[in-house]
């Protein structure tokens, strides 16, 4: 603790600074803007004392040199005090904690000084790995201005119509009016201008080095995750992830006006946001939303009426559920009709086994090189694609099975396209329906956080949702709960939470996995 409280609650007026032993009082006018550096008051200059003392023993238990200054009884300087703290907490030894208070920006500053003091800078950190985009050797891009160039995109943002890449520069220079490289898409583009963020100010520069973190203009095709570097000297960073979308919601514009005006918005948000999908369904035309959580959606939400003036209506929020098979199934499907006068017909054998599960789909044809129906192999692959991701039993997308073409007919002049999509779609159909069709659900990675005397009744609701503990672990006087349960059996659990622990309780959310529904009839 590198700061302790003067007073609490209402009289909380500032803090005591442990390093320099001074007393920082903020002006209650300024709103945490304006503080005033004054001697510590004589009814806390004793405690202020044994809290320094206390945080110089600490640290000579993970500081060497530290621990030798404090064996010699020789009183440690605000330097050598900042000197032991940062090496602490560059090793992972220890980590400074600061107090303040949020509702009057209290202690802002010394926060803000700690992380500029205390925190590794990048010649202190393992030097960045990537892989060679065609070879996928890695290589490593230590923090140095005469290195090689390499960034990565971390963020999109639209601000006054003009388009902002933030990036993290971790080896080179970077100069205005520059060529860089996507590696991952393959392009090169001139960074237009170089800006430093500072909230809402910016600040030019014509060069920015390794370390920076800045905002370029100009950039067209860059997205999230993009790997930025030298044609010559090409990398590709380790990409952002985005959490898979798990639920969804139907929108649709108020008025005409709001309908002119959500498609540009929703392209703004989607291109700003990869963890948010957007979709149309075909049977009901309706746009859905799909993301991460209710929260989630419920701020897209807000940003489309608050930001782009988009008025919406919004249906209840709904599970996205997928399909599979456990078992292996194989089945014909035949297409023999005369359609606009001509004879089409086409003969298809599928075979379905089920994968592991988060393995995805494949598809192989069996088929020798030299069969009659060798040609039509695309468009049986192109249509067991199509029905797969449009859902094959109960219209959900189909998810971690292995498809193998095993056998087809063709007859000259009667055999088409379209007669082997219908039948390929056919076979897939009636083997889907053999193979014992099953439904998956979202299983979500659950933490709860609450009060110890609430325990009981949290576990037992918990347990209530189909939700199963997996440790249940003491940190002071609250309880931290993880586990799993349905998406479907979570919504609406903040309230209910707050019910339960008089509004002491959170919890988070996270998607783990796909698992089985017992009875599809409890979810729909």
């Amino acid at each position: 603790m590198l700061t302790i409280p003067w007073g609490e609650e209402d009289r909380f007026q500032g803090i005591i600074d442990l390093l320099t032993m001074k007393a920082l009082k903020w002006r209650e006018e300024t709103l945490g803007l304006v503080f005033d550096e004054v001697e510590i008051p004589p009814d806390l200059q004793a405690a202020a004392a044994k809290a320094r003392e206390d945080l110089v023993e600490a640290l000579a238990e993970v500081d060497d040199e530290v621990m030798e200054v404090y064996l010699a009884e020789r009183p440690l300087s605000s330097e050598e005090l900042k000197a032991g703290l940062h090496r602490a907490t560059v090793a992972l030894k220890g980590v400074p904690t600061y107090c303040g208070s949020a509702l009057r920006n209290k202690g802002v500053q010394p926060l803000l000084d700690g992380i500029n003091s205390f925190l590794p800078n990048p010649t202190e950190v393992p030097a960045i790995v990537g892989q060679h985009p065609k070879t996928g050797a890695e290589e490593a891009r230590p923090a140095r201005d005469d290195g090689p160039l390499a960034a990565l995109a971390f963020k999109i943002m639209v601000d006054q119509s003009q388009r902002l890449t933030y990036v993290r520069l971790y080896s080179g220079t970077l100069k205005s009016g520059q060529e860089v490289y996507n590696p991952l898409k393959g392009v090169s583009e001139k960074v237009a201008r170089i800006l430093r963020m500072h909230a809402n100010k910016r600040e030019p520069l014509e060069e920015a080095h390794a370390g920076s973190i800045v905002a370029l203009l100009g950039l067209k095709t860059t997205t999230t995750g993009d790997t930025l570097c030298s044609r010559d000297k090409p990398i590709v960073l380790e990409p952002i992830s985005s959490y898979v979308t798990v639920i969804s919601l139907a929108i649709e514009p108020l008025t005409r006006d709001d309908q002119e005006k959500l498609g540009p918005a929703l392209a703004r948000v989607s291109e700003e946001d990869p963890s948010l999908s957007i979709t149309t369904d075909e049977d009901t035309g309706q746009t859905l939303l799909s993301g991460m959580g209710e929260l989630h959606l419920e701020v897209i939400q807000h940003r489309l009426e608050r930001e782009f003036h988009a008025h919406l209506r919004a249906g209840r929020p709904q599970v996205v559920y997928r399909e599979t098979i456990a078992a292996a199934a194989e089945e014909t499907g035949t297409f023999d009709r005369e359609l606009a006068g001509k004879h089409h017909f086409a003969e298809v054998r599928l075979s379905l086994s089920p994968r592991p599960r988060g393995s995805g789909n494949s598809f192989r044809s069996l088929l020798p090189e030299e069969h009659p129906a060798q040609n039509f192999v695309p468009i049986i692959r192109q249509a067991v694609q199509e029905a797969l991701e449009g859902g094959v039993v109960y219209g959900h997308p189909a998810v971690d099975l292995a498809v193998a073409l095993t056998a087809a007919t063709a007859k000259e002049g009667v055999s088409s396209e379209m007669a082997f999509r219908i039948a390929a779609m056919t076979a897939l159909k009636q083997a889907f329906s053999q193979a014992q069709p099953q439904l998956l659900e979202p299983i979500m990675k659950v933490e709860i956080i609450a009060p110890e005397e609430f325990t009981g009744e949290v576990m037992g609701d918990f347990a209530s949702r189909k939700g199963k503990v997996e440790q249940l672990l003491a940190k002071g006087p609250v309880r931290l709960i993880t586990g799993t349960a349905p998406l479907a059996e979570m919504f609406g659990y903040a309230t209910s939470l707050r019910s339960l622990t008089q509004g002491r309780g959170t919890f988070t959310l996270q998607f783990d996995h796909y698992g089985f529904v017992e009875r599809r009839e409890e979810r729909s």
